[in-house]
């Protein structure tokens, strides 16, 4: 069945055809002979559909389970399903039992164009694998991992590539394991992590390699960066160009739940911030042979997770002196300022300022702090939210490196950028010249 799972929802056969059943579910749902459906019943069934998407689209902006606003693509997707959904709901009652049937398949086959529609603008669920929860990477057991190994450290002031030597049995690729780590300082209850060791890492000798730690965006969880983005091939294509060195990769959970957004704060909603900047590097530490140098340790995310690598980057950089930032906010956000204040802090600005990137720019000096950020083309916010952002760093002595791509807020933008970030954040850990 690995062919099947393989089997691409974004391009290819299998959306064409998605896209050619979903018309013509809809031809067989529209068509009537009785001069009433076409003058009467149809444009009220359409009215409902438009109905109960602006309900719908009303009730997630005041219920705000993510900061963002549906584009207007999406919620057209969404109202077809929807129109679909109440043309057969009208219709069935007086249906004989064939004609349901076939008004029920015509339904399935619209809402699965729909979703089909949906899922390719984010990039969400690659293949048919991910859409049906078949595992999409092949996991270790963690404790089928040698603990200890002899290991390599760079030469004084030089990139650990020069002083890096393969040994026989490397693997030609990284391995992913999942693991738990407990909130013990911050008491923060989060899922468990997943973890990208790649091929210098599993062999007889071990460099030290540095740590890149990843935030997916919010809804979602840990598994996102590798299902959605792709995450073991993207540090697997790296390695394989640099005779197997790699950072490690940890992706920890900084929501605790798929809808629940934390802010990446130490507030009411939770101690995310502890958590990500304590309890992860402690779990590194004492379970991994990585680089205890944690000036060469990088953060990064996306969308929610980009805004999250900006805030450690600002309030720890000591511990995550580089980061990423693709697609995120140069502030965090639940949809709107009052909200978020409110939620956060009880409606305390002054704290609230505490932890802004924007603010805490504006009031500091970060000279040994690096940041790259990425932001697509055709989102409709991140661009304008982050005009702002490239002066107020180099007013407090950031190093920062601002790209734009093709693109939305998708996860194919999230991919493109890690992948052009690497490099210079490899550079960045002494791993590369």
């Amino acid at each position: 069945m690995t062919w099947l799972w393989d089997v691409s929802t974004i391009t290819g056969a299998l959306p064409v055809a998605l896209t050619v059943l979903g018309a013509l579910g809809l031809v067989a749902l529209l068509l009537r002979r009785d001069p009433r459906w076409w003058v009467r019943l149809l444009p009220i069934t359409l009215g409902v559909a438009l109905a109960l998407t602006a309900v719908a689209d009303v009730a997630l902006e005041l219920w705000r389970p993510f900061p963002e606003s549906l584009p207007a693509r999406i919620l057209l997707w969404a109202g077809l399903g929807i129109w679909a959904v109440v043309l057969v709901a009208v219709r069935v009652g007086p249906a004989r039992w064939w004609g349901r049937i076939g008004l029920t398949v015509a339904m399935v086959l619209v809402v699965a164009l729909s979703a089909m529609k949906i899922n390719a603008f984010y990039g969400y669920r690659p293949n048919l694998g991910a859409v049906f929860g078949v595992p999409q990477i092949s996991e270790v057991d963690f404790a089928a991992l040698a603990p200890v190994r002899p290991t390599v450290s760079a030469a004084p002031h030089q990139p650990l590539s020069l002083s890096w030597h393969p040994p026989a049995d490397q693997p030609k690729r990284g391995e992913v394991t999942q693991v738990a780590i407990d909130g013990t300082r911050s008491g923060f209850k989060a899922r468990p992590a997943m973890v990208y060791l790649p091929p210098a890492y599993l062999g007889s000798v071990r460099p030290l390699l540095p740590v890149l730690v990843l935030i997916p965006g919010q809804p979602g969880g840990p598994e996102d960066w590798f299902v959605a983005g792709k995450l073991a091939s993207v540090m697997d294509g790296f390695a394989a160009a640099h005779a197997g060195l790699a950072p490690i990769v940890v992706v920890p959970d900084a929501t605790g739940s798929p809808l629940a957004n934390t802010l990446c704060l130490d507030s009411q909603l939770g101690n995310a911030e502890s958590y990500l900047a304590e309890d992860v590097p402690a779990w590194l530490t004492q379970h991994l042979q990585v680089d205890p140098d944690r000036s060469r340790w990088a953060i990064g995310g996306f969308s929610f997770g980009g805004t999250c690598a900006l805030q450690l980057a600002l309030r720890r950089p000591a511990g995550y002196p580089t980061f990423l930032d693709v697609s995120g906010r140069p502030e965090p956000t639940l949809g709107d300022h009052a909200s978020t204040v409110q939620a956060t802090f009880g409606g305390d600005e002054a704290r609230f300022r505490a932890v802004n990137p924007l603010d805490i720019l504006a009031a500091g000096q970060f000279p040994g702090t690096a940041g790259y950020v990425v932001v697509g083309r055709d989102d409709p916010d991140v661009p304008v939210a982050c005009r702002p952002l490239p002066a107020a760093a180099e007013r407090a002595g950031i190093s920062l490196k601002m790209e734009q791509l093709h693109g939305g807020h998708t996860w194919a933008l999230a991919i493109t950028g890690l992948q052009h970030a690497l490099p210079w954040i490899a550079s960045r850990a002494g791993l590369i010249p």
